[in-house]
């Protein structure tokens, strides 16, 4: 067990974020943002952890990415019989995290969750490369399997089944868009007082507060 990881340290110096340079629509902030992400070069910058609850209050976090955005919300696509749709029919409510720990960055989001439409899904699931579209058939997202081998047979199975034309979209697969009701912009500072701006949905309108590091 190592014993100086509360030595590991590092000082945040790169930009600022105050209530008179954020823009008024949280959206535009985040597509500012989201570009600067895109322009450094980071590793995976559509990438965000989903949170979601499971009907004991237990919670549960993992990386999907972010496929599209407007001021309707953000959306992602995965398995209708995954672990987190499961979750995600109990209880809507879920939040995302953005780390873009490079640029001393994060967007933490709160909402719920809606199914985007069927056609949504077919039009990016028909965006998808070929081996990614046979993957949502192959995998029975979350289910205990005993080997690889069961994937890579089913795979296999796949590709024979639809060797001659157009791959279709799964039953069980297709998007969720998060439609947000806050928005935090998360600015890494020197001597850990970080600039924190919140975005609050209420009545239609955007709320700008400050909090505390």
């Amino acid at each position: 067990m190592r014993e100086d990881i509360a030595s590991i340290r590092k000082e945040y110096t790169q930009a600022e974020l105050d209530e008179q340079s954020v823009l008024q629509n949280p959206f535009e902030q985040f597509e500012k943002w989201f570009q600067e992400a895109l322009n450094s070069e980071i590793v995976e910058p559509t990438a965000m952890i989903l949170s979601t609850v499971n009907p004991e209050g237990q919670p549960y976090q993992r990386t999907v990415l972010l496929k599209t955005f407007n001021e309707d919300g953000f959306v992602f696509y995965t398995n209708y019989e995954s672990r987190k749709a499961s979750h995600l029919n109990e209880n809507p409510k879920v939040s995302l995290l953005f780390p873009w720990y490079s640029l001393e960055r994060q967007v933490a989001i709160t909402g719920e969750v809606k199914k985007v439409s069927t056609k949504e899904s077919l039009n990016y699931f028909l965006s998808r490369p070929s081996g990614s579209q046979l993957g949502a058939w192959v995998s029975n997202q979350s289910e205990v399997i005993t080997s690889r081998n069961i994937l890579e047979t089913k795979l296999a199975q796949m590709k024979q089944k639809f060797k001659d034309g157009k791959i279709p979209l799964p039953d069980h697969w297709g998007g969720y868009r998060v439609i947000p009701d806050s928005i935090e912009f998360w600015q890494g500072r020197s001597s850990r007082l970080h600039d924190r701006i919140l975005f609050e949905q209420s009545e239609g309108n955007w709320n700008i507060s400050r909090l505390s590091p």
